[in-house]
Parts: C-alpha cells; structure tokens; sequence
C-alpha cells in the first residue's frame, strides 16, 4: 500500500513539473486576406518554438473575427519573458509576421495561479 501510494506521488509531482505554468499571448489585428499569409508563419516556426525554446510546452493559433492570437504555453515566466527576446522570436517571426500587422501586436503574459 505505502509503495503504491508513493508511485502515485511520485507520478503526481512529474506531473505538476511538466505543467504549463505561464502563458504568452500576442493578439494581432491582421486583414482577412493576410490571414493565410500569417498562419503560414505559425505553422513554419511552431515545431521550431517547441523544440528549441527553453520550457516551451505548447503553441496554439486561435482565430477570431477581430483578431488572430498566438497562445504559447511555458513552464514559467520567466522562461516566457526569454522567449520575446530570442533570435527565433525577434528575428525570425517578428520579421515574417511584420508584412501582415495592422497594428502593433498586444503582448501579454499570465502566471498560473
């Protein structure tokens, strides 16, 4: 019974330290006719952020008729904050996403409680 109430905690807390604990979201103002162009940016550079970010957990493209967000999930904060500074971010999708903004992008980030 001990041995199979410790496999459970030890599974529980494996758990808890995979867990997304910070969010990163860009809200984007993008014209209807730019949206593929866009979505082609997020799909290009999605497994890129994954692999290669540090506590990267997941990326999702959320489509709505005022807006396109980009909602990426971190093991952290301060792990998300990193992530707007790095090469793949400033460099590459910046870059890429810059032809399709109507508007400087809403930048937000949200700690899990």
């Amino acid at each position: 019974m001990a041995a199979r109430r410790a496999a459970r905690f030890a599974a529980l807390r494996i758990q808890e330290q995979t867990m997304t604990r910070a969010f990163l979201e860009i809200t984007m103002k993008i014209s209807p006719e730019k949206r593929p162009q866009a979505g082609g940016v997020y799909t290009k550079y999605r497994q890129p952020f994954l692999s290669s970010i540090p506590g990267a957990k997941s990326k999702d493209l959320l489509l709505r008729a005022e807006d396109v967000q980009v909602l990426h999930g971190f093991d952290s904060k301060a792990n998300a904050e990193s992530y707007l500074a790095s090469e793949l971010f400033q460099k590459d999708v910046v870059t890429a996403l810059k032809p399709c903004l109507l508007a400087d992008p809403e930048i937000r980030i949200y700690e899990r409680a």
